[in-house]
């Protein structure tokens, strides 16, 4: 999928001001709500735009201790033991990874005896071999993806 100049400002527009209605950002865009509409629509057809929710933070939430935790699987597990993280809450992401371990989770905690808890309910799945733990001292780059759209911005007026 191709991303243009006014796909680029429509995401830049979604980013900055999420709770925007769709007639107001066509008049920021200067275009019709109609065409406005049909880009959004075919950027979430094309898995550009993935969801709409609010950004939430573990650290309101409760839970401010973060964590990286690399899990190593036995070999023919990996869809039983990703079945199961995705039936602890407090983990907030998993991904397959290739390097040092299988899965790499992000858990969001209470304190650090909550983190062991969680860490110690991992290691009983079948088929987990050991985990390794980072925990985040302090978040210094944000998730953000607006430097990127900007760049394929960039890329698209080439």
């Amino acid at each position: 999928m191709t991303v243009d100049t006014l796909d680029t400002k429509i995401l830049r527009l979604l980013i900055e001001q999420p709770r925007t209605s769709i007639r107001e950002y066509a008049r920021i865009l200067g275009i019709a709500r109609g065409t406005l509409q049909a880009r959004l629509d075919r950027m979430e057809r094309d898995g550009v735009i993935t969801g709409t929710g609010p950004v939430l933070s573990p650290a309101a939430l409760g839970h401010p201790v973060l964590a990286f935790v690399h899990i190593e699987v036995t070999q023919g597990h990996l869809n039983e033991v990703g079945d199961a993280l995705a039936e602890v809450p407090e983990i907030i992401e998993a991904f397959s990874i290739t390097g040092g371990g299988d899965l790499l989770t992000r858990v969001a905690a209470r304190d650090n005896a909550h983190l062991e808890d969680v860490i110690q309910r991992l290691i009983q799945f079948p088929g987990v071999v050991r985990t390794r733990t980072e925990v985040v001292l302090r978040e210094r780059v944000a998730h953000r993806l607006l430097p990127l759209v900007e760049s394929v911005g960039r890329t698209a007026e080439r």
